[in-house]
């Protein structure tokens, strides 16, 4: 039986890799953004696929009501909600003593704030269902230490502390919850830096953060429609972190065994990366790699 599920930040990148992936299996999909333009457009090509089906919605994930409608008018049309994926997210990053409370509060707002808003309108529906699975998208930057980019990092270790405590509340009500964490993943939204109305930040503007997020990704990106069949895999056992790729998972074993060997190999790398005086530094910042 197909199932229904809404992904937020779902008009590019993982999210849109993600509802690929469910209307592939046959899924009715919701993909939820900010860019409604963007959202309608990949709608439409995964409605010319098949055989799910998928809709857009204009949804910014800082408005408690507007996700709260989203669920509600969701499975009000379908008649329940199987999977909702918060997955919308926003990269701030920087030299902290370059970043204003500014950005700071855009990081909560989206990447916390963004996830709680999901939980609070999905789960007690799921709890009135008897089912239902709630995937957060967090980052290896919420298992690992993120020199360079301490407000996402701090938004996302509070998304897995939220997505394990609710997994354990959760557990015999009939309701799952997982947690992704993934490795830098490629896609456009490495490219477009800060978000334009927030303050400047010096070094983050001459900041290459694609090739940040490359470099200590290993030397290699993963793919948004890679890491969407990993999660969709996790999702089907029920896995409570789900950690992709292969060099996500190594670190995240070696964070477990020795946090300050990661946090002195973390930087090291941020160190290493810089260019020669005259150069575009490229120490790691934040970038956008868990929206859309």
């Amino acid at each position: 039986m197909s199932r229904v599920a809404i992904v937020t930040g779902g008009a590019s990148g993982i999210g849109r890799a993600l509802g690929t992936a469910l209307v592939r299996r046959g899924d009715r999909v919701v993909l939820a953004d900010v860019d409604g333009a963007a959202a309608e457009e990949a709608a439409e090509r995964l409605r010319a696929t098949g055989p799910g089906t998928a809709t857009a919605a204009v949804v910014d994930v800082r408005e408690a009501d507007a996700v709260a409608s989203l669920v509600t008018s969701t499975a009000e049309r379908h008649g329940r909600l199987d999977l909702l994926f918060n997955n919308a997210g926003i990269g701030i990053g920087g030299p902290v003593e370059e970043l204003s409370p500014a950005h700071w509060d855009r990081a909560v707002d989206v990447n916390l704030r963004g996830v709680v808003h999901g939980v609070q309108a999905a789960y007690p529906l799921m709890l009135r269902q008897g089912h239902g699975h709630i995937v957060n998208t967090a980052s290896l930057a919420g298992l690992l230490p993120g020199p360079g980019m301490a407000p996402y990092a701090t938004t996302k270790w509070a998304v897995v502390g939220l997505s394990l405590s609710l997994r354990g509340e959760a557990a015999r009500r009939g309701v799952r919850v997982s947690v992704v964490c993934p490795g830098g993943v490629d896609t456009p939204i490495l490219d477009k830096g800060m978000p334009a109305d927030l303050p400047r930040v010096p070094t983050a503007e001459l900041t290459d953060a694609r090739a940040a997020i490359t470099r200590v990704s290993g030397g290699r990106l993963y793919g948004a429609d890679a890491l969407a069949a990993d999660v969709l895999r996790g999702v089907d056992r029920n896995r409570a972190v789900i950690v992709a790729p292969r060099h996500a998972r190594v670190m995240w074993r070696l964070m477990r065994l020795s946090p300050g060997l990661v946090l002195r190999l973390q930087t090291t790398i941020a160190t290493r990366g810089r260019e020669p005086a005259g150069a575009r530094p490229t120490a790691p910042v934040a970038a956008e790699v868990s929206r859309r």
